[in-house]
């Protein structure tokens, strides 16, 4: 165990050193490569335009994002009522699906009680 943890140490050195070696110039590359999303000047007021901006942007999406919900809902509806037609993999899909809901909801029950799995703090 003791050699997996000294190996362990010398990889996040040589990553840390690879990371102050070369995370300047790729920083900088990345701002140059999206200078156009970039405001200048960074003021209070522009960033919050920009809040603004996305806040109502994505308030007018709503509607959009109303209608597919329930275009979904009657999808699913349809499966249920053609169940005789139901393929095993479509069965499958669902199930990992409900699966995977499950295990996000257990990751948010775990991180909202302090990332402890036996209870809430008093």
């Amino acid at each position: 165990m003791a050699s997996k943890l000294v190996q362990l140490q010398s990889k996040a050195c040589q990553a840390s050193k690879f990371v102050a070696k070369h995370g300047n110039s790729y920083y900088k590359q990345l701002l140059e490569q999206n200078k156009q999303y970039i405001q200048e000047p960074a003021t209070i007021e522009k960033c919050s335009e920009l809040s603004k901006q996305l806040l109502y942007t994505r308030l007018a999406s709503i509607p959009g994002r109303y209608e597919t919900f329930w275009k979904e809902v009657d999808y699913a509806k349809n499966l249920l009522k053609n169940r005789a037609n139901l393929k095993v993999e479509d069965a499958g899909i669902a199930a990992l699906f409900g699966l995977e809901c499950f295990a996000w909801f257990c990751a948010g029950e775990i991180v909202g009680r302090g990332f402890t799995f036996t209870g809430y703090y008093p």
